[in-house]
């Protein structure tokens, strides 16, 4: 049976994702240097948290301009220390 459409969510892509794929959760076991590539096996890989929210609307613009701003900044210190 499929769900009528007046009961599903507007945005469903947006909120939390419960699931990461195998390469979210690869590269998320790297930074966390629990994956080692040379012995590790892509299978039977240990739990990762997922409980994130997706950002979006004015949260978004603000994280994204504060990014830009800290780039711009290291990238402004490196620029001055190479000359």
């Amino acid at each position: 049976m499929s769900i009528h459409a007046s009961l599903k969510g507007v945005n469903t892509l947006i909120g939390e994702r419960s699931v990461l794929t195998r390469v979210e959760r690869i590269n998320k076991l790297k930074r966390d240097g629990r994956f080692d590539t040379e012995a590790a096996s892509v299978y039977g890989l240990p739990k990762v948290r997922t409980k994130f929210k997706v950002v979006s609307g004015k949260k978004a613009k603000a994280l994204e301009n504060a990014r830009k701003e800290a780039l711009a900044s290291k990238g402004g210190k490196a620029a001055k220390g190479k000359k």
